[in-house]
This record gives structure tokens, sequence and C-alpha cells, in this order.
């Protein structure tokens, strides 16, 4: 996939998004709600999203959502 993806967890598209109709944008992981951007937030998200293909829109949910582990980390 790419560096930042070693494990290749983002392959799957574990990430999914919708924007409700007053601009709010519910980012899910897996079916389950994890993140709810509002405002300017939103808005830059709608941005770039809109502009990314899959994989990078991938990419952009799991850097937003900030606890989604990109595969760099140390195993325990």
């Amino acid at each position: 996939m790419s560096e930042g993806d070693k494990h290749g967890k983002l392959r799957a598209e574990p990430f999914s998004f919708r924007v409700s109709n007053d601009r709010k944008v519910f980012i899910q992981w897996h079916g389950r709600e994890v993140l709810v951007l509002k405002g300017q937030k939103a808005e830059k998200f709608i941005a770039r999203v809109s502009n990314a293909d899959a994989r990078q829109a991938q990419f952009l949910m799991a850097s937003v959502t900030g606890h989604f582990k990109h595969g760099t980390e140390r195993s325990k």
C-alpha cells in the first residue's frame, strides 16, 4: 500500500464518513462512529476528501481521528 500503512490495515477501507444536512461530518471505523467534525474542521475535511482518491481518503480519515495506528508503532 504505502509506507504509512506497512501492515495494510487501510487496504480493507475500514473508515467511512457521511455529511449531514447541517454540514457535520460523521466518521466511522468498521461501522462505529468514532468522530464528529463540525464548523471549520468539517469544512476543511470536506474540501480535502472531495479531491482525494479512496486510498488518500482512508489516510485522511485515519489522520483526522488521531487514534488509529498506522503500522509504525512498536508491538508490546
